[in-house]
């Protein structure tokens, strides 16, 4: 059985516990970002765990200016540019971080928000983004799920686009949800 829970903004603390807890309690999470535009959010259905001593990881080599938000304080958003496109990383501990990797729009739909970049796209993040913290008042804002997921609910699969560290399984996401990014067997 699920258990319940309001939807309570998330704290830094939240953050800072074991990757690979934070990235499985995410899933059903809120993430909604302010801008003069209005407010966007997606409850979140799919997200990545990058640890430490992970060679998939931006931060496996260690902190430069690209990657210096990996090693900022828990709930510390960590923005890249690759190909052109941006996608964002929550941080939980020195060097590890839980990708955001889909949605599920919530208020305004203004973009299909399936796969990271999309969900950048969709919440309106970009680099400027990179370093800003978590807070319930601020720019961007994490709540929790209304109901933790059952563990028969989560898929547990390898990460999507690495090309080292494939086979380890730390991609978590909603078992049959249509807005996870990319359609795979089930592996639990």
């Amino acid at each position: 059985m699920a258990r319940s829970s309001s939807r309570r903004p998330l704290r830094p603390a939240f953050f800072d516990r074991p990757t690979t807890r934070v990235a499985r309690d995410l899933l059903g999470a809120v993430v909604t970002v302010r801008a003069p535009d209005g407010v966007r959010s997606v409850e979140l259905v799919e997200v990545e765990a990058y640890l430490a001593n992970d060679p998939a990881s931006h931060a496996y080599r260690g902190p430069t200016r690209r990657n210096r938000s990996m090693f900022g304080p828990p709930g510390t958003l960590y923005v890249f540019r690759i190909h052109q496109v941006v996608c964002a990383n929550l941080v939980t501990r020195a060097g590890e971080a839980v990708l955001l990797r889909a949605g599920r729009p919530r208020m305004p739909p203004h973009a299909n928000p399936s796969g990271p970049g999309r969900l950048c796209r969709a919440l309106g993040l970009t680099i400027a983004d990179d370093g800003q913290r978590v807070s319930p008042h601020g720019r961007l804002s994490v709540s929790a799920p209304r109901q933790r997921p059952r563990r028969n609910s989560v898929d547990r699969g390898p990460r999507v686009g690495v090309s080292r560290a494939v086979r380890r399984r730390l991609r978590y996401s909603l078992a049959g949800d249509p807005w996870v990014s990319r359609p795979r067997r089930r592996v639990t």
